[in-house]
């Protein structure tokens, strides 16, 4: 079975602070699915013996001292709703089942809930209305029409829906690459009107988090209309998140132990937590067996 959590990285998934945004972005070559994993598997393995923090430390451990400055801890349940555009639920689900996660049990006790934001709209077939009535009883949702209101009413839904089979829970959204989502609405969507459906959705969960790319022609080059809305929602996410992780390719090439560099930076909203994050660079190393390693510079 593959490490779960690298521990170089345990302070940053763990539950985020009530009402923040964490970022996380990726280029080609350098996805953040890894990434994504991990933090389904921090925030919904092993459910009765997690707990929640009223404060957090980002900042860099000693060796040998405790990764997370804890002042009071209780037991809490944590639930995610879960929408991805790039990926379908069984790439998610074999890749969490290889960390230890189960998200088939956790979606049958009400803690995880799947909107398939792919299939529904950019694979069409013949069965579309059979495969929805599956994925609904797999506790499943599918995303069937490119608009900022037909995403917000699902994953409204679903926050429902898992507050309903837990009450009290913390409910987490993670949003996979909304930026895709930005491209096949063309004209009818903007960065900004998609960022603020996740502006309102956020006010609705415990916390938020997000994945986009940001390769340099979207970012930097803004030279087509798409490439101007996907740099508009990358930067006002960072400018609203409270942290950044930021993956991307060695600058000097490829290398046989070093898969890219994770980049750890305050966003725009770093108070809101009343918590400070510290800018740090970390190198990581995904191997064969899916297991990752991270690790500093020099070592």
């Amino acid at each position: 079975m593959a490490l779960r959590s690298p521990p170089l990285l345990e302070p940053y998934l763990r539950l985020p602070h009530e009402a923040s945004l964490i970022l996380l972005t990726g280029v080609l070559g350098s996805s953040a699915n890894w990434l994504v994993h991990r933090y389904l598997y921090s925030l919904l393995a092993s459910q009765s013996s997690s707990s929640s923090s009223s404060s957090h430390t980002f900042s860099r451990p000693d060796e040998g001292s405790e990764i997370l400055d804890i002042e009071t801890q209780q037991q809490q349940h944590t639930s995610v709703v879960f929408v991805s555009f790039l990926r379908d639920y069984a790439f998610w689900k074999d890749g969490s089942k290889r960390l230890g996660l189960d998200l088939g049990a956790a979606s049958n006790k009400g803690s995880f809930v799947f909107v398939d934001g792919l299939t529904g709209l950019f694979a069409p077939s013949p069965d579309h209305g059979r495969r929805q009535r599956v994925a609904a009883d797999n506790l499943q949702k599918v995303l069937t029409s490119p608009t900022t209101d037909h995403l917000r009413r699902t994953l409204e839904d679903a926050v429902a829906y898992v507050r309903i089979s837990n009450p009290g829970t913390q409910t987490v959204l993670v949003i996979d690459q909304p930026d895709v989502l930005l491209a096949a609405a063309g004209d009818t969507m903007s960065g900004q009107g998609l960022r603020d459906t996740i502006l309102g959705l956020r006010e609705k969960v415990h916390a938020c988090i997000v994945t986009v790319s940001a390769d340099e022609p979207l970012i930097a080059t803004q030279s087509t209309s798409l490439e101007k809305e996907h740099a508009s929602l990358a930067l006002s996410l960072a400018h609203d998140a409270h942290l950044v992780m930021s993956l991307r390719m060695l600058e000097t090439g490829t290398a046989k132990d070093v898969s890219g560099v994770l980049r750890v930076t305050p966003g725009g909203d770093e108070e809101i937590a009343g918590t400070s994050v510290e800018d740090r660079e970390l190198l990581y190393f995904i191997r064969g067996d899916g297991s990752v390693r991270v690790f500093e510079r020099g070592q």
